[in-house]
């Protein structure tokens, strides 16, 4: 039987069965708060100094087994660096001071893991080519190299002395005035606390055990974060700088370079098989079906079928020819940039007026610029509703300079999915920029800017200072 309160599974309990409700209000739902998040667990010294439970942790214990490795360490490489020096300077060079600050920053990475918890990684890379030798030279050349050997002097020089400093202030002066009750029942008259002050009672052995406890308390704090900023020296030093270090930038440079020069390669290689393997048997085919066509009977079914199977092949002929050229036009490889710009104003379908002058480029640069000013016409002739464009091409203080202007609508937005996203991706991996200036009503301008060496004298040759093209019919 269901007790005050409870209703039928069956039943609802808004249902016509219970008869109206008397003098009963709904409870409210109560709002259960969420479980608090723990705090995230402290990664290094200055961290775990924030928190009440600190001395009660195994933070008191790892910086003082960092500080004195590192005393140790210290004291060692700075006779190391004593003899590697002599040897280094009388006998074999550099080399082997090189070689000790890599070996130093190896040990000094996994011993950081003692105070900081996030990954040391190795900032060194993978020498491009096999051998010794070259391992030696692609290390000279890393500036990581020589912040490790930095790191080592300074190690052999400065930090040893002072981690060892403050391990003997902050644990061994507390720690010898704890033993001072000690001390004084192994000698049973007295005792000769630190080497300076003399106990012959035990309420002054108490005494100095409980100041001892009392610095032990009190120095644990600044010892630990002497020890974050150490090991914060260390990981600068030590480890791989930021991703937007000039090393990195121009490692992400030259391999933009390379994508470049394989997407150009691959374009000549696509190029060059339909020129020479289908361009080649689409002739072949279409004479086939002409001398086909001369050995039918004229007028009959067979002669028109090899009409048409002719006047196909042929469409299909030009139309690969038509893709040839855009892919890599033969005015662009014979004549370079300029010639190329003009024969593609003069097949506009726009009027366009040309005024270019430009020598001889770098391959990928004509090559970005040539399809950058044949998106921009092509965009002319589609979307503008222009009556006249214009395309002015030089190449001044090292950089190609390519403006692109009509008088047409304006607005033109290159979201809209015009091609010119892409071509200014292109564009910018060889460090150039595209730029559209085009409100509404018009002119639209484009303009490309591309970074490249200045030719020599002999490989310039200049494409016509003017010249004018009009529309196809």
């Amino acid at each position: 039987m269901n007790g005050p309160g409870d209703w039928p599974a069956d039943r609802p309990a808004d249902g016509p069965a219970c008869g109206p409700a008397i003098g009963l209000a709904p409870r409210p739902a109560t709002q259960v708060p969420p479980p608090a998040a723990a705090p995230a667990a402290p990664r290094t010294p200055w961290q775990a100094l924030t928190r009440r439970r600190f001395l009660l942790g195994a933070w008191p214990w790892r910086v003082l087994g960092y500080l004195g490795t590192g005393a140790l360490l210290g004291g060692v490489v700075s006779v190391v660096f004593v003899v590697l020096g002599l040897f280094s300077v009388v006998l074999v060079g550099l080399p082997p001071l090189l070689l000790s600050g890599l070996a130093l920053g190896a040990v000094e990475r996994r011993r950081l893991r003692l105070v900081d918890l996030d990954p040391a990684p190795d900032p060194h890379r993978v020498p491009a080519a096999p051998g010794l030798a070259a391992w030696l030279r692609h290390r000279a050349g890393e500036q990581a190299t020589w912040r490790e050997l930095g790191y080592a002097l300074l190690l052999a020089t400065v930090l040893w002395p002072l981690d060892l400093l403050a391990v003997a202030v902050g644990a061994g002066l507390p720690v010898l005035l704890v033993g001072a009750p000690v001390q004084l029942a192994a000698d049973g008259e007295e005792a000769k606390v630190v080497k300076a002050y003399l106990v012959t009672s035990y309420p002054e052995a108490f005494a100095a055990a409980v100041l001892g406890a009392l610095l032990l308390v009190a120095l644990a704090h600044p010892l630990a974060a002497y020890a974050g900023a150490r090991a914060a020296l260390a990981r600068a030093l030590l480890t791989p700088r930021d991703p937007a270090s000039p090393g990195a930038i121009g490692e992400v440079i030259a391999s933009r370079a390379r994508l470049v020069d394989a997407f150009e390669a691959e374009r000549r290689r696509i190029e060059r098989d339909l020129h020479d393997g289908a361009q080649q048997r689409l002739v072949a085919l279409t004479m086939t079906l002409g001398l086909a066509r001369l050995d039918a009977p004229p007028g009959g079914p067979l002669a028109d079928q090899l009409a048409k199977a002719q006047a196909e092949a042929g469409q299909v002929l030009t139309e690969l020819r038509e893709l040839i050229h855009g892919i890599r036009p033969q005015v662009l490889a014979d004549y370079g940039l300029g010639p190329a710009l003009v024969d593609a104003a003069d097949r506009s379908a726009v009027p366009v007026t040309t005024d270019v002058e430009l020598p001889r480029l770098p391959e990928p640069v004509e090559s970005a610029g040539y399809f950058a000013g044949c998106e921009a016409l092509a965009n002319i002739g589609r979307h503008s509703g222009a009556a006249r464009a214009r395309i002015t091409a030089r190449h001044t203080d090292g950089v190609l300079r390519i403006e692109v202007e009509d008088d047409g609508r304006g607005a033109a937005d290159p979201a809209r999915g015009t091609g010119l996203t892409g071509l200014a991706d292109r564009i910018a991996v060889l460090d150039g920029t595209l730029t559209i200036t085009s409100p509404p009503g018009g002119p639209t301008l484009l303009r490309v800017e591309i970074p490249c060496p200045v030719p020599s004298a002999r490989s310039a040759s200049s494409s016509p200072r003017t010249a004018s093209s009009s529309g196809r019919d």
